[in-house]
């Protein structure tokens, strides 16, 4: 027997065995050069510059999602046998979920305008060492893994609803492991409770045993304030426009006017010729990288640009959710020209930035109760859940901080800027 055991921080130890078929395969693509990369991507993105300390990467967080699909797996093989048959899918699409990542992740998707899943699927299907590991195990494994990940398709409605549903193996980890990383509460679910209460209906789907409804409705809750507190906060919002507007105006310069290596390059200005050696070099040590050469050599408007995330020197963000869009717009037109006056561009330093809270949806796979008898919607048992289906919203008017004086001045119905 060969073992082998990863220390981590919230689930301690994650052991595998290299003799158990669907473990050997799991070593396989932990050692794989695209899943290594996972190291060099914060988990995060720039949240680090909000919470000091939220340096974990996608490596460690895809490590976690394995690890409770098979502890999900394992309680569901006692209620089914026959579900060992999905263990190498159900493995592999955990483990490698988040493999086609971009640097900086989520925001890095907006800053270059790529999409993970399908990245992360083209990663599955034509990597060697990733497809090679996959089809060993069993023939046919990549695209299945794929397919559930891009396509959230899959043969098995275990299997999906464990990788991509509203109470899946990703979301669990996340929060328990953002929570602990920031600093913050919110995110101590109840995760043993949780998977205690993994249960089949009658229809082979994934269902909850009435016993676990209180730390499923707990969840739902801390997910919701873990959105509010955490992954929109107003500074999350600030860096990630900052970082858009960075890649925007180092594509609008150019290539005679900045430096960038031959993969930034392709990043940058030929998006469309992106291959996978192009796309594995770049992470958020290459980007980083960049932003400093930038800061030193780049043209003074984006110097500025790459300063002010280097440096921290962050934009103001206020919140005007509470008023009238015409009045948010209002409050736009005239941070722009107060921002002009200081003889700066107003499109790199102002914006509206609007974010939507969907806190539960039960027109996506929502989540079902069933207690041996009756197979009941959740929403239709719980009003904790009933109350979280409506959307909340957030609006921020980002802002240069030099001009926050004179703004309240001119915008009386604005609140005390933050």
């Amino acid at each position: 027997m060969s073992l082998r055991t990863y220390h981590d921080p919230l689930h301690l130890g994650i052991t595998l065995d290299s003799d158990e078929p669907a473990e050997a395969m799991v070593i396989k693509l932990i050692d794989s050069s695209p899943f290594q990369r996972l190291r060099r991507i914060r988990q995060l993105g720039p949240a680090f510059l909000t919470f000091h300390g939220a340096e974990s990467s996608r490596f460690t967080h895809s490590l976690g999602v394995f690890h409770i699909a098979r502890r999900a797996l394992s309680r569901l093989l006692k209620l089914d046998p026959n579900l060992q048959r999905i263990k190498g899918v159900l493995y592999g699409a955990a483990l490698l979920h988040d493999i086609g990542h971009t640097p900086l992740s989520h925001t890095g998707e907006e800053m270059f305008g790529l999409r993970h899943e399908k990245w992360t699927a083209h990663l599955i299907r034509n990597c060697s060492q990733i497809k090679t590991a996959l089809e060993a195990f069993e023939e046919g494994t990549a695209d299945q893994v794929a397919n559930i990940i891009e396509k959230k398709q899959s043969s098995n409605n275990v299997v999906k609803a464990l990788v991509s549903s509203q109470l899946d193996c990703d979301r669990l980890d996340y929060l328990l492991r953002d929570s602990y990383s920031t600093g913050t509460t919110y995110g101590q679910l109840d995760l043993e409770r949780i998977l205690s209460a993994l249960t089949l209906a009658p229809d082979g789907d994934l269902a909850i045993h009435p016993k676990g409804l209180t730390a499923v409705e707990h969840y739902l809750v801390i997910r919701n304030l873990m959105y509010r507190s955490v992954y929109n906060h107003r500074l999350n919002e600030v860096c990630s426009w900052l970082l858009e507007q960075l890649v925007r105006t180092a594509r609008e310069l150019g290539p005679k006017k900045i430096w960038a290596d031959k993969y930034m390059a392709t990043w940058l200005w030929q998006s469309d010729d992106i291959d996978l050696e192009t796309f594995l070099a770049n992470d958020d040590v290459r980007t980083g990288y960049h932003l400093m050469r930038w800061q030193e050599e780049a043209p003074e408007i984006l110097a500025k640009l790459c300063n002010r995330f280097i440096n921290r020197n962050l934009l103001k963000a206020l919140d005007v959710n509470h008023l009238k869009i015409e009045d948010q717009l209002e409050a736009l037109a005239k941070a722009r020209k107060l921002v002009e006056k200081l003889g700066q561009d107003p499109d790199q330093l102002c914006t509206l930035r609007h974010q939507k809270i969907e806190s539960y949806q039960p027109y996506k796979r929502g989540l079902r109760l069933w207690d041996g008898d009756k197979l009941k919607a959740l929403e239709q048992v719980s009003p904790v859940v009933k109350g979280l289906i409506d959307p909340a919203g957030a609006a921020w008017l980002i802002h240069p901080k030099e001009i926050h004086i004179d703004l309240k001045k001119q915008v009386s119905f604005l609140p005390q800027i933050i």
